[in-house]
């Protein structure tokens, strides 16, 4: 399984950012995909998450009404629309992929990509 995120940058707060995570390999239809972010000193923390077997998205409840993920025309791409940007949501931005339904906790069995920067200025 390979996962690469892009769409990171810098932006001032208020803006907005989408990233894309492009997902390969998933040998199995039933699976979830989630962005995480880490901040430095900080651990890292589940952001949102969709599947193919649940009908809604879920999020933590820092970024709800804020961001939006969803997926392309092609399931294995998932976006990840951030409105609103606050610089709290400074952070680097994964995605991460494993078999069965959404968390926002990480499983030792996801797979992850290698991330994206986000920097949100105020």
């Amino acid at each position: 399984v390979q996962l690469v995120e892009s769409g990171g940058g810098f932006v001032v707060a208020g803006g907005s950012l989408r990233l894309t995570c492009a997902a390969s390999g998933l040998s199995d239809d039933d699976y979830a995909i989630a962005w995480f972010r880490q901040a430095p000193g900080r651990e890292r923390e589940g952001v949102a998450c969709i599947s193919t077997s649940e009908r809604r998205p879920y999020y933590d409840d820092s970024v709800k009404g804020r961001f939006a993920i969803s997926r392309g025309n092609e399931k294995s791409t998932v976006y990840l629309q951030m409105n609103s940007l606050k610089p709290e949501d400074t952070a680097a931005y994964y995605c991460a992929a494993d078999a069965g339904r959404c968390s926002l906790w990480a499983r030792p069995s996801c797979h992850w990509g290698r991330g994206t920067q986000v920097t949100v200025s105020s």
